[in-house]
């Protein structure tokens, strides 16, 4: 049966919450967010090996990400990196895998998850996986894994999920909400009817191309018409074609806001998708006035900061700071209230618009 499990891994973001770390030259998936000595596209890597084929693994990044994919995971086969030409979000990058997996092998059942995103309990992570696969071979739905809302956070989609009688673990999604406000974040919190959307799908090769045939026809017809091409030396060139003509569409959006066939396996095992610096200060170890300090930095009368620098040579000095977010690299120092950090994508949007700042995103 694990003959017919493969990944696709997510790493073409950019990660634009994360700057000024973050940048379009080197964003967060090949960053060691979490001063492990690991970067966060290979502790995903390693995670989905421990029960998957290696060979049965393909990392979909951007043509500029390919070379840091090679230096990080110096082992991966470069066959199994698919090279978008630019991004057009997460339904075009999950139908290029689809039908390069669908072409090796039309039985298989595939496991989509981004490059970035922390889990803590690998070993339930694993049993939820393979308990998805043996369900998606058999029925054709799309399994996604909603997590257990700790607090109402305006950062995460939401799934509403419908209780039956059916003695299952998962659940069929009754709705999508992307990103709501603080206020509704805690209806949904206090309601139990909602989960976070953890952007990790399940489903059969096939069932999820049909579900491209339904509701993303474009983008089906535009990949359909190339798989003759694809493992040959002209798979590049009509790639660079084919996302000439795909929309920029999320899967979300595309397919799982639509389908009637899509449900939700609730969890619990750590995770995080590391998005933001206040999703990050969670998972860093704090001092004795919670403040999350990384790199040389020393604080006086500073409480619940999230404070980083990456500069060996200089030292980060700072006081009378509360709930604040410092981070001081090489060209850049940002300092910016905690619980304002939604400006920080604003912020980079701002100034992709200027020239003189370009250097900087």
């Amino acid at each position: 049966m694990k003959e017919n499990f493969y990944g696709i891994i997510m790493a073409g973001g950019v990660g634009s919450r994360f700057w000024p770390m973050s940048r379009q030259f080197f964003p967060k998936q090949f960053i060691d967010v979490l001063n492990c000595g690991k970067t966060l596209i290979q502790i995903t890597y390693e995670r989905l090996s421990r029960f998957l084929n290696p060979k049965q693994i393909f990392i979909v990044t951007n043509a500029e990400y390919v070379h840091l994919v090679k230096e990080q995971l110096p082992f991966f086969p470069d066959a199994n990196i698919l090279s978008e030409p630019f991004g057009r979000n997460t339904a075009p990058c999950i139908a290029y895998g689809c039908f390069k997996i669908q072409k090796l092998n039309p039985n298989a059942a595939v496991l989509v998850c981004p490059a970035d995103h922390l889990i803590t309990d690998e070993v339930l992570f694993q049993n939820i996986v393979l308990e998805a696969f043996s369900v998606v071979l058999q029925k054709p739905i799309i399994m996604t894994i909603g997590i257990h809302p700790t607090r109402p956070d305006t950062g995460y989609g939401y799934i509403q999920f419908e209780e039956d009688n059916a003695q299952t673990p998962y659940y069929k999604v009754k709705s999508f909400t992307e990103k709501p406000s603080y206020e509704i974040a805690e209806i949904f919190l206090s309601s139990g009817e909602y989960l976070w959307n953890s952007g990790i799908f399940i489903a059969s090769v096939q069932h999820f191309i049909q579900e491209f045939q339904t509701y993303l026809p474009d983008i089906h017809e535009i990949f359909f018409n190339i798989q003759k091409y694809l493992f040959t030396d002209q798979e590049t060139e009509y790639i660079n074609d084919a996302y000439q003509k795909c929309p920029n569409i999320s899967i979300d959006y595309g397919i799982m806001e639509k389908t009637e066939r899509v449900y939700v396996f609730p969890a619990s095992f750590g995770w995080s998708d590391l998005g933001t610096w206040a999703s990050l200060y969670e998972h860093i170890p704090h001092d004795e006035h919670l403040n999350a300090l990384q790199g040389n930095v020393i604080s006086y009368n500073s409480h619940h900061n999230m404070i980083c620098s990456k500069e060996e040579n200089k030292i980060l000095v700072v006081e009378g700071l509360e709930n604040y977010i410092v981070v001081d690299t090489s060209d850049v120092l940002l300092i910016c209230r905690k619980n304002q950090e939604q400006f920080i994508k604003e912020i980079v949007n701002q100034l992709k618009k200027d020239k003189n700042y370009e250097k900087f995103i």
